[in-house]
Parts: structure tokens; sequence; C-alpha cells
């Protein structure tokens, strides 16, 4: 399969999101693969292998947990053609807001950097705004500020996708 544009993959903690974005990629064609999670425990380490196990060796890994919006601008045609994976946006909020950096200012960076992208771009990411508001001010502003992030995305992207159960859910195409 090959895919142009954006597309904006969304699911929740296990859903499959992750596996399906990889899944829009030809297999044994060399694509990027954009990480925003840093290993800082075990268990994250063990997800960050099994990630990297089920993609094989076509795969470019470039580990970037703050600044994804400088290098979609720095991934110029001279540089090839290879399409993206960004996975997490999820976790890159996170590391966003962790660093102290504006949630908006740096969406709307990410947009603007992905309405000039020069290759095609999936990106995967959480819908955590499905139950319950959540009882402490940061998880609900982290929710708030990752369910915008989500909408501006979706916005510019050419198709959007929910995978829930494994199972793909055309959203916008």
């Amino acid at each position: 399969m090959e895919i142009s544009g954006i597309t904006l993959v969304l699911g929740g903690q296990r859903s499959g999101k992750s596996a399906y974005g990889e899944s829009l990629f030809a297999p044994g064609r060399s694509a990027l693969y954009l990480a925003t999670a840093e290993a800082g425990d075990d268990e994250m380490t063990a997800r960050i292998a099994a990630h990297r196990a089920r993609r094989g060796g076509c795969w470019t890994t470039l580990e970037e947990p703050l600044d994804i919006a400088a290098v979609l601008r720095n991934l110029t045609p001279e540089r090839g053609a290879a399409p993206v994976l960004i996975d997490c946006l999820t976790v890159w909020l996170a590391n966003v807001m962790a660093a102290g950096r504006d949630p908006e200012v740096e969406g709307r960076a990410l947009c603007a950097a992905l309405q000039n992208a020069a290759r095609p771009v999936v990106l995967v990411s959480g819908e955590v705004g499905l139950g319950i508001v959540a009882e402490n001010a940061l998880a609900r502003r982290f929710a708030d500020a990752l369910g915008e992030l989500n909408q501006a995305v979706a916005a510019v992207a050419d198709r959007v996708v929910l995978v829930a159960a494994g199972l793909p859910l055309v959203l916008k195409s």
C-alpha cells in the first residue's frame, strides 16, 4: 500500500493504534519511525522493545521527545521521500508539558510543519477523553490539551482513523 498525505490514527491504550499505523506502510519499503517515548523505566523499555521487534528492519528510528515539528521541517525532499510514522502524540504532549512548554504553541508548530511536510506522515495519538473527568487538575489539563491537539491535527489531516479493539473506523477520508 502506498500512503500519501497526512493520516491521524487515534485510539485508546492498547487499542492496536500503533500496529494499525505501522500496517499502512508498504512491507519491505524504507520508512522513518519518529519515536517520542523515552525509556524511563523497565515497563517503558519493554514497550519500546516490543514496538521495535514488530516493525522489522526497514524502519529507520529517530528518537525525538520534544522537537518533532523541527524534525518534520528538516525532512526536505533532498533528504529522501521515505514516509514518516510519528508514535505517539500522547507521549509527545506529556513531554512538552513536563518541559514547561506551551502545548498550544507546540501544537500550532506541529500543524504548520505537517501542512508543509515533503513526504507522507502518519501520526498515532491516544484518545483519552472517552472516560470520566479526571480527579486532579493536571490530568484534566492533559486530557483537555490532548483533545485540542487531536482536533487540530485532524483538521489538517487528509485521513483520520479511530482504532478500537484492533478494528479501524475511518472518521475522515
